[in-house]
């Protein structure tokens, strides 16, 4: 009798995404094409030459190394009409790779060298917002830079998640549970927002905290409509 919970091969499973890998080499491709067909979602591994595809075939996220030719990628993508709003992994690069494509929404980033229990993490984390099983999917992973005041110390900090009631960050400082702190920061057409929150629990072995946005701040208001809108069906 066959093991009822091998996974189905390529060929009998059904996708209902898509994800283009764009100028992946060989070893990056095959891991990371594993990675989201384990999460029923195809791949579509294409060169930086056919990149101008992302402006006029549909995709629902795509893999993007960090690289001097990432911006034009992703220009071309978020231009898009059908892919204004897909799932975008970076691969590889710096922390200031990141922040600065922050405006184009980059929702996660595979760190390398590429390891495959990392990679599958991230993927099962990210799968249903690439799906679209935005009811199911309250929070949105996105990278950008956020500034925050806390208790007279002003610091830089990475967004992790966002959800219309708070958020996710990567601290260079310990803070604690109850601190009053102000943020700001600016996402894909979002403009500059600034907001009071309160620290709601901190993990400290990765220095990630969570923020609640002050309920009586009015300001909250323009992050849940972004959210709202972004997970518009």
């Amino acid at each position: 009798m066959g093991n009822s919970l091998s996974p189905l091969t390529s060929s009998a499973r059904k996708f209902s995404a898509r994800a283009a890998l764009v100028d992946l080499q060989e070893p990056s491709r095959v891991l990371l094409s594993e990675c989201f067909r384990q999460f029923g979602i195809d791949v579509v591994p294409i060169t930086a030459q056919q990149s101008p595809r992302l402006s006029t075939e549909k995709f629902d996220a795509c893999v993007v190394r960090l690289s001097c030719q990432a911006p034009t990628i992703l220009e071309s993508a978020r231009r898009s009409r059908s892919n204004s709003r897909m799932v975008i992994y970076g691969l590889g690069g710096t922390l200031k790779d990141t922040m600065q494509l922050s405006k184009y929404g980059l929702n996660a980033v595979f760190q390398e060298p590429l390891e495959r229990p990392a990679a599958l993490k991230l993927v099962k984390a990210t799968q249903m917002l690439v799906l679209h099983e935005f009811r199911r999917y309250v929070r949105i992973p996105v990278m950008t830079e956020v500034s925050v005041a806390a208790g007279g110390k002003h610091f830089n900090a990475t967004s992790v998640e966002l959800s219309s009631g708070g958020m996710s960050l990567k601290t260079p400082i310990e803070l604690s549970t109850g601190i009053k702190v102000e943020i700001s920061f600016a996402l894909l057409t979002l403009p500059r927002t600034w907001v009071r929150a309160t620290v709601s629990w901190v993990k400290q072995a990765n220095k990630v905290i969570g923020v609640r946005f002050d309920p009586l701040d009015d300001r909250r208001l323009r992050i849940k409509e972004w959210v709202d809108s972004y997970l518009e069906i």
